[in-house]
């Protein structure tokens, strides 16, 4: 916890200028285990300082000299992972299983994908006598959010590298551990001094002063909607490159042909997935009407076999809600629910039985959703699903689509192609056909007010690139 009190700026732990001070809170126990000091917007000029006169060093370096970089950062990552499964287990209430599995996992699978795309990334391209060329943005502000703090930031900060940019990390004040972690890890692999800067704080002290800093090229954003616009209309007055993965309202299609069981119980564990705090998970299952009380009931036995309690205990599936807020906005989304008509099929308010302590939420199955109601439109970021009817498969569509969001969506099939026309019609940056296994190459970014830009392998590396074109250059 020493490195709490600390960020990491020009390469070297130092004192922030003036700090306030965050309670950290573990989720399932709400003990607090430590205090974060959290910066101001003369800690991020000191970042920006540095970034940008290593800027001119590092952007010049050579891709092997990337690839070595990002090589040592992965074998150091993978010797502390079990650090970084505890940290997440704490900060954020991962269960130790997922923390492992899932959460710590991330960062060795995106290491790996881009360290084979940078491999073969051609930067340079002759186009008749014009030769176009790819160059690093330049100085990043990377802000990442509490629900995937390994995930995100290194998303975000390996392209950057590898694309020869610099930058300046700020990560939730409510998943800082694993962020400090990953500073050490990058310490230790010689990233070089200003390369890579960390300034812990809250939205309106450091990432306000991130996405309107003049010397900041480009800032990349994943949140909410709401904090994202913000982003952007700060980020506007310096006309930066902003790239964004926002909220999501993801529909399962289950077409008339599946195996219900199956994609219904699939269905369901994918809703549930890091507690249903995740933006692309599929939180509305759609279901032909005809078959929507045996899905209902299918559902309410998948999620009374999720086991909710202590994360530490390995086979806990369900842990906490990241903090009190959360769990009180989910709470009252599911009264909502309820309240509109919703039926309940199983879970509700209130704990689950057993645990009088900690932001758990009972996991929870509502049937016979409409479009109009609450818990059918707005992100609920927590173990809830949202089971609606249709009649026709032009329906389905039309529901799946019917949303502000399109961050991702699912279709399930007995019949592959079928399952490819309806996922062609659906409007969404990631569309997965039957519970495909993770692709860590693939694109993952919205459409609409998912966001714009895109992260993960090839696509995530662009984004940190800008397009030169030398006109006149020669054959």
């Amino acid at each position: 916890m020493q490195r709490a009190a600390q960020f990491y700026i020009d390469g070297q732990w130092v004192e922030p200028a003036l700090p306030a001070w965050f309670d950290l809170v573990n989720p399932a126990t709400e003990a607090t285990f430590g205090r974060l000091a959290l910066g101001s917007a003369a800690d991020v000029e000191r970042a920006v300082v540095a970034a940008r006169r290593a800027f001119a060093t590092y952007s010049e370096t050579g891709v092997a000299e990337r690839i070595a970089l990002l090589s040592r950062i992965l074998q150091i990552y993978e010797r502390r992972i079990d650090e970084f499964a505890e940290a997440m287990r704490v900060e954020m209430g991962s269960p130790i299983t997922f923390a492992r599995n899932g959460q710590a996992a991330r960062g060795p699978a995106h290491l790996n994908a881009l360290i084979d795309v940078l491999k073969r990334f051609e930067f340079e391209e002759q186009r008749g006598t014009t030769r176009l060329r790819l160059e690093p943005v330049g100085v990043c502000g990377l802000i990442t959010p509490w629900n995937w703090p390994v995930n995100q930031i290194v998303v975000k900060i390996a392209p950057a590298l590898a694309a020869g940019c610099t930058m300046v990390l700020k990560p939730s004040e409510y998943s800082p551990i694993s962020t400090l972690l990953f500073a050490e890890v990058l310490h230790e692999a010689g990233v070089p001094a200003g390369v890579f800067n960390l300034v812990n704080g809250d939205g309106p002290g450091v990432g306000a002063a991130i996405a309107s800093h003049p010397d900041i090229d480009m800032v990349s954003f994943t949140g909410s909607t709401r904090a994202g616009i913000l982003v952007a209309q700060m980020a506007a007055q310096t006309v930066k490159r902003v790239a964004q993965e926002l909220g999501g309202k993801s529909a399962n299609i289950l077409l008339d042909d599946v195996n219900l069981e199956e994609a219904v119980t699939r269905g369901v564990a994918a809703c549930f997935t890091n507690s249903g705090q995740s933006c692309s998970i599929p939180t509305r299952m759609l279901v032909p009407r005809h078959l929507m009380n045996d899905a209902a009931q299918i559902a309410k036995r998948a999620a009374q076999t999720y086991r909710v309690g202590p994360t530490e205990d390995p086979a806990t599936q369900l842990g906490p809600l990241v903090n009190r807020n959360q769990f009180e906005r989910v709470q009252t989304l599911i009264q909502r629910g309820i309240d509109e008509g919703a039926r309940l099929v199983t879970g509700g308010t209130g704990r689950p039985d057993g645990l009088a302590q900690g932001y758990f939420v009972k996991p929870t199955i509502f049937a016979d959703v409409t479009p109009d109601m609450t818990i059918a439109r707005e992100e609920i970021f927590g173990p809830v699903l949202s089971m609606m009817a249709y009649d026709t498969e032009q329906e389905a569509v039309g529901i799946a689509n019917g949303t502000d969001y399109g961050l991702a969506a699912y279709v399930q099939s007995g019949s592959l192609e079928r399952a490819r026309k309806v996922g062609r019609a659906l409007r969404a940056g990631g569309v997965h056909l039957n519970y495909p296994q993770a692709d860590f190459g693939a694109p993952f970014g919205g459409y609409k007010r998912s966001g714009n830009g895109r992260e993960w392998g090839e696509a995530g590396l662009r984004e940190y690139l800008e397009i030169k074109s030398m006109v006149g250059y020669g054959a």
